[in-house]
């Protein structure tokens, strides 16, 4: 806003809020942060994990590499999760896999240039509200057996599902 005063001078008034203030990228992390809240784990994650498979599976077939996983905290049982299915398909490379980037809107996954160097991420329907993360990851990578490895532990210990919960 502005005003001009008697004497000529332009009193400009900035109104705008904190939030407004914000970059654009600022605005993104606070809405995430706020609107992904852990909820109690829900028993309906695995069967809408095995429909997002099946989808998965007839529109990115040609570049899998074997088998579609379950990851994140909404693969383990029992443990609190942001409600967001985190699903990691395994491909030969990440180079040989770019065509499934134009691919995957098919199956309504919204590409999202994230560790570019490790994996194609996406989610869906869109980055500002999300049900689903797909992760195209190189098969039997680095990053393949971590994120396989830490779902199957805390799969396996309760006492540690317990103590990663109270770090959430």
């Amino acid at each position: 806003l502005s005003e001009a005063r008697p004497d000529g001078e332009v009193l400009r008034i900035e109104a705008t809020s904190p939030f407004e203030r914000l970059s654009e990228k600022q605005r993104m992390r606070l809405i995430v942060r706020v609107l992904c809240e852990l909820v109690a784990y829900d028993e309906s994650w695995p069967s809408s994990f095995e429909s997002e498979r099946s989808l998965l599976e007839a529109v990115l077939g040609r570049w899998l590499a074997g088998t579609i996983e379950h990851i994140g905290s909404t693969a383990v049982p029992g443990l609190p999760a942001k409600p967001v299915i985190d699903i990691m398909a395994p491909v030969k490379t990440l180079e040989a896999s770019r065509p499934a980037i134009d691919a995957a809107p098919n199956a309504g996954y919204v590409y999202c240039p994230y560790k570019v160097e490790v994996m194609h991420w996406f989610c869906k329907p869109s980055p500002y509200f999300r049900t689903h993360h797909l992760h195209l990851v190189p098969f039997e990578s680095p990053l393949w057996y971590q994120r396989l490895a830490f779902r199957d532990a805390l799969r396996q210990c309760a006492t540690l599902t317990a103590e990663y919960a109270d770090l959430k």
